[in-house]
């Protein structure tokens, strides 16, 4: 596989739920995959406002980006290679295009306007347009919806997405495992979006096992 067949896109929005993300970013970079991570401005909100992360602040966009890429992968422990944090208009990076885009995209936690700009092809930042390549290239976007309850604006965006070829995958942890913390629930959704994108995990066994 060359890198960009091996990476992994993940977009985290400004839904609740920052932490369904973050476990997932943990994960994807144990098993050794690179990411292209991509933030809201609302999804640095919840981040700092849900977790014990406390994302560096800057009235200047490229010095904020180099702030808090060197922030996530000291957090992280892993190097800029394997996670690249993308500015949200950095339109000269392989996920704007279909010709180097990475053939999976998750975007976990996914808001309500996310979903909607990106049902209808808005395409006004780079979540939007990485989701947009995804989608006409016919490659993998699971969306994690994290809501409730939905309108029917937000059900009429799903459903015109999965028509389009993506996955919807809820925020909606099951409890047949007997869960003994948050964590569990956690790592729960974060084991679904694993197996969607065919890479092993122990997270949580399989129904069955």
């Amino acid at each position: 596989m060359t890198k960009d067949t091996a990476s992994i896109t993940l977009a985290m929005t400004g839904a609740s739920g920052a932490q369904y993300g973050l476990r997932l970013l943990q994960c994807l970079l144990a098993a050794n995959y690179p990411v292209y991570l991509l933030l809201s401005r609302a999804a640095e909100v919840v981040i700092n406002t849900e977790t014990n992360m406390n994302l560096p602040q800057a009235t200047d966009s490229d010095k904020l980006l180099c702030d808090q890429q060197a922030y996530f992968c000291r957090y992280f422990d892993t190097t800029e290679d394997q996670l690249r944090l993308l500015g949200r208009e950095d339109w000269f990076s392989p996920v704007a295009s279909g010709s180097s885009s990475p053939i999976n995209m998750v975007i976990c936690p996914a808001s309500g306007g996310s979903l909607s700009a990106i049902a209808h092809g808005a395409s006004n930042n780079l979540i939007e347009r990485a989701a947009d390549v995804v989608l006409k290239e016919r490659r993998k976007l699971i969306v994690v919806p994290r809501e409730t309850p939905y309108s029917s604006i937000h059900l009429e965006n799903m459903l015109k997405l999965s028509k389009m070829g993506a996955i919807i995958l809820p925020a909606s942890p099951g409890f047949y495992q007997n869960p003994e913390s948050v964590n569990d629930i956690i790592d729960f959704v974060v084991a679904r979006i694993l197996d969607q994108l065919s890479i092993p995990q122990s997270l949580m066994p399989r129904w069955g096992e």
